[in-house]
């Protein structure tokens, strides 16, 4: 029995379009593609920068001594130290200090030789207590992120999040970083293992992380609606097919 080669041609167009859209699709997916894994590499991280003190951060300041009464503020254990739009704090016994642009431990030095002349044998931690980040767009659980020390990257953001959904746009994750009253935008590529060198891998407070869904979101909200109607394309040529041979 011979097949209509016109019908065999169709069957042939479908299985090859189903094919190269699935390979075309999950080239985009991996993440670091570059990376050599065929043996150990070991390189050093030699990008990330300590977290500076920004206007409107909140700090959580905590003061130890040998004479501890001497040391009285219960407002920092409620809401901490707001830095002022002048990049100053008011501390008890210390005054005003700059803080804008100094990192935690600067301002934490700062603060000790302050309250020498006060406290005996004073101890003083400092941390920004608001800090935190956003995750929104294509991924499995966007929302703001409370970050509890200071240094996060933007691998561990998206593990927050979930990661990725299957439709995310990998090559071209958006960040949003507000820095010195200025605002940035950043081009972020999650398949180039580049990323773990860039100045941007490591995140600072207030960034925003926007994922961008593929075209393929807004006809069905996943991948699989198109994939359907690919195998439903297929199966309406082998039946075509199936009838002709039947008929011959």
């Amino acid at each position: 029995m011979k097949i209509n080669t016109t019908i065999c041609l169709m069957l042939l167009s479908v299985v090859i379009c189903f094919t190269s859209t699935s390979c075309n699709s999950y080239k985009n997916i991996p993440y670091f593609q570059n990376v050599n894994r065929s043996s150990t590499l070991n390189e050093n991280i030699d990008n990330y920068s300590p977290l500076t003190i920004q206007k409107q951060d909140i700090l959580g300041i905590t003061v130890s001594s040998l004479n501890p009464d001497a040391w009285k503020d219960d407002n920092n254990k409620i809401n901490g130290y707001l830095v002022d739009m002048d990049g100053n704090i008011q501390l008890p016994l210390a005054g005003t200090l700059k803080a804008e642009g100094l990192t935690t431990n600067d301002l934490r030095q700062q603060i000790e030789s302050k309250l020498t002349k006060y406290l005996k044998q004073v101890s003083v931690n400092v941390r920004i207590i608001n800090f935190k980040i956003s995750v929104i767009g294509d991924v499995a659980r966007p929302n703001i992120y409370q970050i509890q020390n200071e240094r996060v990257s933007i691998t561990e953001a998206l593990g927050l999040a979930g990661d990725l959904n299957i439709t995310g746009i990998r090559n071209n994750v958006l960040l949003i970083r507000e820095l010195d009253g200025k605002r940035q935008y950043i081009n972020i590529d999650l398949t180039s293992a580049s990323l773990f060198k860039s100045p941007y891998y490591y995140l600072k407070n207030n960034d925003v992380i926007y994922v961008q869904p593929d075209k393929t979101k807004s006809n069905s909200g996943d991948r699989s609606y198109r994939n359907i109607s690919l195998i439903l394309s297929a199966l309406s040529v082998i039946t075509i097919v199936l009838t002709s041979v039947l008929k011959n």
